[in-house]
C-alpha cells in the first residue's frame, strides 16, 4: 500500500519556488511512498499562482495552490494544514532545494525511530565574499538540536510530521508569531506536549542560498534575539518561565564577559556576543515582550 506524504510550502514573492518544486520532482521515492504538494501564497495578490499553474502539467505529483494573503507566515502554514488530508505532512521552505533522497531519508528515520516528527538539516550555501567569521561558525545553517539526548522542538525548513488521526492534528501555528518568526519552534514544542515523539536525522538534507542582506552582524543579532524569544515557549507556565529567565540572565552575563575578553578576535567575540543576545531574547520571551516584526516587509 502506498503511503502519501503531502509536502507543504509557504511562499512569498520568491521565484526560487520553481527550483524547490523541481527538486521535489527529482525525489527518489521508495515504492511504498508517494507525494503531493500544497503551496500557500502569502502575498497580498496571488503572485505565485502563474508560476505554479505553468509548472503543474510537467510535475510528476499533484499540486494544489492556495492564496493565503496577510503577510503572516502562520496564516499560510495554517492554510496548508487545513487542506492537508494525508497521513503524513512534510515541510520545506520556498528558497530551499531538497536532495534527491530527502523524503526517503525522513521517512526511513521515522520508521527506524518510531517518531511522529523527524527533522533534517538545512545547509546554508554562502556566496563569494561572505565574511570568514560567518562561514567559520556557519550561523545560517539550521541543524536539529538535541538537549540531554532528546529533540524538544524543530523547524519547518526540513521536517516530516505524522498528521491525520493524531492528538496534535488540531494544533495550528500562532498568528501572533507569524510576522516575527519562531512560530514553528512554538508549534513543535506544543506538538511534543501533545504526545508527539520527535527525532532528528542527518540523512535528509536540504540546502538554502544565503541572501547578501543576511550576511551582517546586525541581521544575526535580530535573528538570535528572536530565537531566544521563541525558545521561551518551551516553558508554558509562569513559574517555569521565571526559572528559565533567571538561568538565561546568568548565561547572558557569562557571554558578555567572554565577548569583552575576546574583543581583539572577531570570530570569538561575535560568537559570544551573539550567544549572549540569544539568552537576552529568552528573557524577553519569558517576559512576553513584543517580538520585532520581520516577515513580509
Amino acid at each position: 500500500m502506498t503511503v502519501l506524504i503531502e509536502v507543504l510550502i509557504c511562499t512569498f514573492r520568491r521565484p526560487h519556488l520553481a527550483q524547490t518544486l523541481a527538486s521535489l520532482a527529482a525525489q527518489s521515492l521508495p515504492p511504498d511512498l508517494g507525494i503531493a504538494v500544497i503551496v500557500a501564497d502569502n502575498d497580498d495578490r496571488p503572485s505565485a499562482q502563474g508560476l505554479v499553474a505553468g509548472l503543474a502539467p510537467g510535475l510528476p505529483y499533484p499540486i494544489t495552490y492556495l492564496h493565503a494573503p496577510a503577510r503572516n507566515i502562520s496564516l499560510a502554514r495554517n492554510a496548508c494544514l487545513d487542506h492537508a488530508t494525508a497521513p503524513w505532512v512534510a515541510f520545506v521552505d520556498d528558497d530551499e532545494t531538497a536532495d534527491p533522497g530527502w523524503i526517503a531519508g525522513l521517512w526511513q528515520a521515522a520508521q527506524d525511530s518510531g517518531a511522529d516528527a523527524v527533522f533534517g538539516p538545512a545547509h546554508a550555501v554562502y556566496p563569494p565574499g561572505t565574511p570568514d567569521w560567518i562561514v567559520a561558525r556557519d550561523y545560517h545553517s539550521n541543524l536539529p538540536e538535541r538537549r540531554g539526548g532528546q529533540v524538544l522542538t524543530g523547524h519547518t525548513c526540513n521536517a516530516l510530521l505524522r498528521w491525520q488521526g493524531t492528538r496534535w492534528q488540531t494544533l495550528r501555528f500562532d498568528l501572533a508569531r507569524g510576522t516575527a518568526g519562531g512560530e514553528d519552534t512554538a508549534f513543535f514544542f506544543a506538538a511534543r506536549r501533545s504526545g508527539a515523539r520527535l527525532a532528528a536525522t542527518t540523512l535528509a538534507r536540504v540546502s538554502e542560498p544565503v541572501a547578501p542582506a543576511r550576511l551582517r552582524f546586525g541581521w544575526l543579532v535580530r535573528r538570535k534575539f528572536r530565537m531566544g524569544q521563541s525558545y521561551a515557549a518551551s516553558e508554558p507556565d509562569r513559574l517555569g518561565q521565571l526559572r528559565l529567565a533567571v538561568t538565561a540572565l546568568g548565561k547572558a552575563a557569562i557571554c558578555a564577559a567572554a565577548a569583552i575578553a575576546m574583543l581583539p578576535v572577531t570570530e570569538r567575540r561575535n560568537f559570544w556576543a551573539l550567544r549572549g543576545i540569544l539568552h537576552v531574547g529568552v528573557i524577553a520571551g519569558c517576559l512576553a515582550l513584543p517580538q520585532p516584526q520581520s516577515y513580509g516587509r
